[in-house]
């Protein structure tokens, strides 16, 4: 694919603790996802994205690393990352990986360090501390809160506020400290001399604050998706700061140090206007588009995401990314088959009850949502379990529940551990094949009819269509080309062309639509001369 591979790449999501055990012991590792390399590869992938693997004190999911030149015990050594790494790479597929340059662990050397030398010192100024308000500085520094519940700001015994974004255990990084900055410049360098591809880049627009003082407020700073809060807050104290893109145009410097050059894929959840900046020449290459992964199933919203999406990349030399799931979300099976007016974080506190999720539907829109987003041009970045059709689960037992969200809000917020549950590889087993004992989340009833075995082969499973339409993807996705098609795009019918001769149709509608002629490509139901509500087709067709 060349140094520009990852312009039209499939990139699969793996959440090692939930993909694949290796050693038993009821958490997924590095071992176990290299064992089933074979599977990524049949499925007709590029590359393989893997979250946090790093010593961890587990506060929240990996997302709070101990040390970022390191793996984790429990999922495995450096070894077993280079074995998955050379493993990876014999199949053809890259190899992307998680950094964490916003916080790190409070179980961090630095941070030990920070709290024992006091304020004022330069191992306290890698982190965020500032002097409280009040007369005997008892009240935080600000009202900025943490994305996870409750203040953004925790007291050490000094007297002195720490700032976190998200859990207490996860003090934000100072980016102003030149230090902070050649430490993750290094990072970079380590993890690529090991083999990687590129980067995924956790909360990448947040890196840099503005800590002039007094700290400015946040105006209606509840939103939890930064999309939100950039709304009431164009000038956000911490979110989305101008000064960030010199960092990575740092980055952007080392990437260049490989050959082929390393690529960064921005977790940026900021409006599309201003997520193009991450994506310049001289910074990362992609960003995630959760404009995308936003809509509900309407055709005008697609409609305006994927124009803008790719007018926007194009403005600045690169292409459109595209995703309808990952590991901080509502699975689409579940969330498309919930009516649209429905938030499917709120409803998530009924423990999936306030409404049940039509399931039914839910599929069958989501068959029809990854034929849309692999037909289009650009990149695709697909969640583990995706191709099986896996729901959210609910309804855990509130006492499995591990995610910093559950207990930082009281459990108002149930979190996202519903779309963690371990991956099912068979119909039976005490884990559906995932582990040789109960996962660590524990599994639902009825779990392995969703299982890799069972849907293996038969033509009308989603992971045969998953296979089926990644095949078709790679005859044209080299093809950048991209056009509505304007004799059948309209209402809530989709229809564009890609390269020469595929059109493609997506019918959000209730209502079926004739098909013009052509070849059946790939569909994502059953098709008998129109194309049915909720569905969506690949044609093959002559221009005219």
């Amino acid at each position: 694919m060349g140094e520009n591979w990852w312009r039209t790449a499939v990139v699969y999501q793996v959440y090692p603790r939930s993909f694949a055990d290796g050693d038993g012991d009821g958490v997924g590792d590095l071992p176990g996802v290299t064992s089933a390399m074979d599977h990524l590869a049949r499925l007709g992938v590029d590359a393989v994205w893997l979250t946090p693997y790093y010593p961890s004190a587990g506060a929240d999911g990996g997302y709070d690393v101990t040390d970022h030149r390191d793996v984790d015990p429990e999922l495995g050594t450096l070894e077993d990352f280079d074995r998955l790494v050379a493993a990876a790479h014999r199949r053809g597929l890259r190899v992307l990986v998680d950094v964490v340059p916003n916080h790190t662990s409070d179980q961090h050397k630095w941070f030990q360090q920070a709290l024992a030398a006091g304020p004022g010192s330069p191992e306290r100024d890698r982190y965020v501390f500032r002097d409280g308000r009040g007369a005997a500085g008892e009240l935080p520094p600000s009202g900025w809160e943490s994305r996870f519940g409750g203040p953004a700001w925790t007291r050490v015994p000094d007297g002195q506020w720490y700032l976190h974004l998200f859990a207490p255990e996860q003090p934000d990084l100072n980016w102003d400290n030149p230090q902070v900055r050649a430490e993750f410049l290094d990072i970079l360098r380590f993890w690529g001399r090991r083999g990687v591809d590129g980067f995924r880049v956790d909360v990448a627009a947040a890196l840099v604050k503005d800590l002039r003082e007094p700290l400015r407020p946040v105006v209606g700073g509840e939103g939890s998706s930064g999309l939100d809060d950039l709304a009431a807050n164009p000038d956000h104290p911490f979110l989305d700061r101008p000064e960030v893109h010199e960092v990575y145009r740092e980055w952007n410097r080392v990437f260049h140090e490989f050959d082929p050059p390393l690529i960064g894929v921005a977790e940026a959840w900021v409006p599309g206007e201003r997520r193009v900046r991450y994506i310049r020449p001289d910074e990362l290459q992609q960003a995630f588009n959760f404009e995308f992964l936003r809509v509900r199933w309407h055709a005008a919203e697609y409609r305006r995401v994927i124009t803008e999406s790719i007018s926007s990349a194009a403005s600045v030399g690169t292409a459109a990314t595209w995703v309808l799931s990952n590991h901080d979300v509502v699975r689409p099976v579940s969330s498309l088959g919930l009516p649209a007016e429905v938030d499917p974080r709120v409803w998530l506190r009924s423990d999936g009850t306030d409404p049940p999720a039509d399931l039914r539907l839910g599929t069958r829109r989501a068959r029809a949502a990854v034929l849309l987003e692999l037909a289009l041009p650009g990149s695709a970045y697909l969640y583990q379990g995706e191709e099986l059709g896996l729901p959210e689960v609910p309804d855990l037992d509130h006492r499995v529940l591990r995610d910093p969200k559950w207990t930082r809000s009281h459990g108002k917020e149930k979190g996202r551990d519903g779309c963690r549950v371990p991956m099912p590889w068979t119909p039976t087993g005490p884990s559906c094949g995932f582990s040789t004992r109960t996962g660590w989340l524990p599994q639902p009833p009825g779990w392995g009819r969703y299982s890799v075995r069972t849907q293996e082969g038969d033509p009308t499973s989603v992971l045969e269509l998953y296979r089926t339409a990644l095949r078709l993807r790679r005859g044209f996705a080299a093809d950048e080309a991209f056009a509505w098609d304007e004799r059948h795009d309209r209402g809530d019918v989709l229809a564009f062309r890609r390269a020469r001769d595929v059109l493609v149709l997506v019918n959000t509608g209730p209502q079926p639509v004739a098909l013009p002629d052509g070849e059946v490509l790939v569909s994502s139901v059953p098709l008998d001369g129109a194309l049915p509500g909720d569905a969506a087709v690949w044609l093959r067709v002559t221009r005219g």
